[in-house]
């Protein structure tokens, strides 16, 4: 049988050219797909994410001159391992730029008390906070209308200008602007100090009148007055400011348009 393949390949030596850049952009495709916002999520199943990526790389194959794998490839294996890691570190690094939604999200609900009130995630199986996974699927939805998803696979297409997918090579400093990653990674507590500044204040406004009532009037339990004010004072606050904080979020993603 790998005679049989190996005489198929000399006599279609395009189609063997072809098999195997497919399989390394399949490669970087998947260690994309695998942290990239949007296509990370446990309800974007895998008998979905495969076959899309696989009809994403016989899209993309044409279009980056497979024809110079055989030339310039000196190790299929490496060459299929690098993709991967190529393909993770660009996802990795979309996933910075969501998270400081959710970081923020992280902030309000644990200010507001909320922090018990979970509900069971049927696509992660897992007890998740209602106010983060409304924030999250905001953020979400945010980073979709205003193009992310052209964002993502713009980068990833510049990613093998950077990396063609026969280099034995990692360009790290090419590929990853340090300066980039760090301002990426200290705007997610940046942004999410940002996004609950407001809900922050007002609890705190609501600690010190709180703390003052109870050093003049001792009789009055602040502990349990605070479990109702807390919640109420926070959502109210958040209806408030809702449509600002959306304008803060668009600002923020657009900033970070050129994700490579």
């Amino acid at each position: 049988m790998e005679n049989i393949v190996t005489e198929l390949m000399k006599m279609f030596p395009t189609i063997n050219t072809y098999l195997m850049a497919g399989s390394l952009v399949f490669a970087r495709m998947l260690g994309f797909f695998r942290f990239a916002p949007i296509f990370n999520r446990k309800d974007f199943p895998a008998l979905v994410k495969i076959p899309f990526a696989l009809i994403v790389t016989v899209f993309m194959v044409p279009f980056l001159s497979p024809e110079k794998v055989f030339a310039q490839c000196d190790s299929f294996a490496l060459s299929l391992l690098l993709n991967v890691v190529v393909g993770a570190m660009i996802g990795y690094m979309a996933q910075l730029i969501t998270i400081a939604v959710d970081c923020g999200a992280e902030m309000i609900n644990m200010q507001m008390g909320l922090s018990s009130a979970t509900t069971l995630d049927p696509t992660t199986q897992a007890q998740v906070s209602i106010l983060t996974k409304m924030f999250s699927l905001m953020g979400i939805l945010i980073f979709i209308n205003l193009g992310g998803v052209y964002w993502l696979f713009k980068a990833l297409m510049r990613s093998f200008e950077i990396f063609p997918m026969y280099a034995s090579q990692l360009p790290l400093g090419q590929l990853i602007k340090m300066d980039l990653l760090i301002k990426m990674s200290s705007n997610t507590l940046y942004m999410g100090l940002q996004i609950a500044s407001p809900v922050l204040l007002a609890t705190l406004a609501q600690d010190i009148i709180l703390g003052v009532i109870s050093r003049t009037a001792p009789q009055v339990n602040v502990f349990q007055l605070s479990f109702l004010f807390k919640p109420v004072l926070g959502a109210a606050i958040l209806v408030w400011i809702l449509p600002m904080l959306m304008n803060i979020i668009e600002d923020y993603f657009l900033s970070f348009a050129n994700i490579i």
